[in-house]
């Protein structure tokens, strides 16, 4: 299942496939399934009084100096990271092909995006709403790599209602588990969750496990796409795919 919770016993969770035994319809719970799922410069101008018209040279040549590394140290836009995030990703088959090579340079370009996030307060604002769809993680319980492929859910998706503060992880065939979830706030970007009701297959309801529980902070979010961390270290990048979605009550 996927979500942008965390992977760790407080983070929000996720429920994949990996969670059924071959021999139970029951999952196997584990918190990794959760996903919602942290000076002035000092002037190096040496100034030579020998006169006052240096004095006045040396004072301006210091302030043009002191101009271009400002200006040459300007980041990069939000639409450029999120392009270069989208490629880095695009091959990786949602991270279950990433090495850890590919891992670093995603997480890298992650960390800058989140330092432009332009929504401060994202449990506050509207654009959490609605259904999301897991484009990339470095959970591997919820990428169930340890399964074969013909066996691994084909999507993920995760649905906020942060107005009534619940959550639903979903997964596509060939299994289409689900799970609810009760959301509590613990800043304007971070969330406890705890697990409360999983569907096996869709259909069979089953009460989920007092453990069933998990944290997410939500690092960069905007209308199309969202970046969370979990609190064991997991990232989660997910995109828009239905602002209309509700998690039902």
């Amino acid at each position: 299942m996927t979500m942008a919770l965390s992977s760790s016993p407080h983070s929000p969770a996720v429920l994949t496939a990996s969670q059924f035994s071959t021999h139970s319809p029951f999952p196997k719970l584990t918190t990794s399934h959760f996903f919602f799922s942290t000076g002035k410069p000092s002037n190096q101008t040496s100034y030579f009084n020998l006169s006052s018209s240096y004095s006045t040279i040396d004072r301006s040549w210091s302030a043009k100096v002191s101009f271009f590394p400002a200006f040459l140290k300007k980041g990069k836009s939000a639409k450029v990271l999120k392009e270069e995030l989208l490629e880095a990703i695009d091959s990786l088959d949602r991270g279950a092909d990433a090495i850890p090579e590919d891992q670093q340079r995603v997480d890298e370009i992650a960390r800058k995006l989140e330092a432009v996030n332009p929504t401060k307060e994202p449990l506050k604002s509207g654009l959490l709403n609605g259904k999301w769809e897991l484009l990339y993680t470095t959970s591997q319980s919820i990428l169930q790599t340890q399964r074969p492929k013909l066996l691994r859910s084909r999507t993920n998706y995760q649905a906020i209602n942060a107005d009534i503060l619940r959550a639903q992880n979903m997964e596509s065939w060939p299994f289409f588990n689900q799970v609810t979830a009760d959301l509590t706030p613990l800043s304007a970007k971070k969330v406890a969750v705890k697990f409360d009701v999983f569907k096996i297959l869709g259909l069979i309801p089953v009460k989920a496990p007092g453990r069933a529980r998990g944290e997410l902070e939500i690092t960069y979010l905007d209308e199309e796409l969202r970046v969370s961390r979990g609190d064991k270290g997991n990232l989660f990048v997910l995109k828009m795919v239905d602002p209309s979605y509700r998690v039902p009550v």
